[in-house]
């Protein structure tokens, strides 16, 4: 595919894979997730140069552009996407990252344009260095003994302690971590909102899931991954359709104020659709009934061509032909 490259990390498998690389921009509440805008990154184990692409493109096209975004680093990709979320009027609370984009001069940008940020921090001392005597993650959480053990939570099964500090940093200024260590890991978050407790830079964070189990929604049920083209923009608009259909069925269930998951949702209009193509079948029956009468197909010319119409309609739309 055009786009894709040999190396790519999967979480999910824990080694490097043949895939195509998304960065993703989303937006969740406690009632709904969707999704907001997406680019390709492609990095040095492309299968295939730009050079190379199938399609010629006008250099003022909107898929030029696209094309040519491609190359350009992860973090750089996120910030446009934030930039056109706020241009196009999307208001949101925070900006909540993982740890890949969670570097310094990202979440400054970040805060440039507005937006606050919480972030779960890489425990790495090249990327994260504060000012004072403890400069690295492990040398500040050492020398809070006092006061590491004195707060407590659970998720599912797993116990963890957690407190917060605020520490300064030589390009944000002055930031709140939370450290939780579950026992075996010691996690660190970072909010640029210094008025928040460590319990809501916690509670904020765990939307992110929302996120995850959407990318799982738009696999298993919105067509995710199953590209049949290996053209760099049939890839592009499959997958902005993907999300498109996502965030419909996201919105008829957000109006529907019911606690029901996308998964039973789809479901639900699975069905009604398919009433839907039936009616279609028995309405575009009775019309093939009426141009029989030879006076009407006289009089209306373009009837029959509207039968065509409609029946090609609900083949290509619906799946559906009368005889099926």
């Amino acid at each position: 595919m055009e786009g894709s490259c040999k190396y790519i990390w999967s979480n999910k498998e824990h080694r490097t894979i043949n895939a195509l690389n998304i960065v993703s921009l989303n937006y969740a509440d406690s009632h709904s997730t969707f999704q907001l805008d997406f680019s390709f990154r492609m990095n040095d184990s492309r299968r295939k140069d730009i050079s190379e692409f199938t399609t010629k493109l006008h250099h003022r096209s909107n898929a030029h552009q696209r094309k040519n975004e491609i190359t350009k680093g992860k973090n750089i990709l996120a910030i446009e996407m934030l930039e056109r979320a706020l241009d196009n009027g999307v208001e949101a609370d925070y900006l909540l990252i993982d740890s890949w984009y969670a570097k310094p001069n990202f979440i400054q940008q970040a805060e440039n344009l507005g937006m606050p940020v919480i972030a779960r921090l890489p425990n790495n001392n090249l990327i994260w260095n504060f000012k004072g005597k403890n400069k690295t993650l492990n040398t500040i959480y050492d020398s809070l003994k006092n006061i590491r053990h004195k707060q407590s939570g659970k998720h599912g099964k797993i116990s963890y302690k957690y407190f917060d500090k605020i520490v300064e940093h030589a390009v944000l200024g002055k930031v709140k971590l939370v450290f939780l260590h579950t026992g075996k890991d010691l996690l660190v978050f970072i909010s640029t909102d210094l008025q928040l407790c460590a319990k809501e830079i916690l509670a904020t964070y765990k939307k992110r899931w929302n996120i995850e189990q959407g990318y799982k929604d738009l696999r298993n049920l919105f067509g995710l991954g199953q590209e049949e083209n290996r053209i760099y923009e049939a890839l592009i608009a499959k997958i902005t359709l993907s999300m498109f259909a996502y965030n419909i069925v996201s919105y008829i269930n957000r109006l529907k104020h019911e606690p029901q998951t996308l998964g039973e949702l789809f479901r639900d209009l699975e069905c009604e659709l398919e009433s839907l193509a039936i009616s279609m079948q028995l309405f575009i029956k009775i019309l093939t009934k009426i141009s029989e009468i030879q006076n009407v197909v006289k009089d209306n010319k373009n009837f029959l061509q509207i039968i065509a119409v409609l029946s090609a309609y609900t083949q290509k739309e619906l799946g559906f032909m009368c005889e099926s």
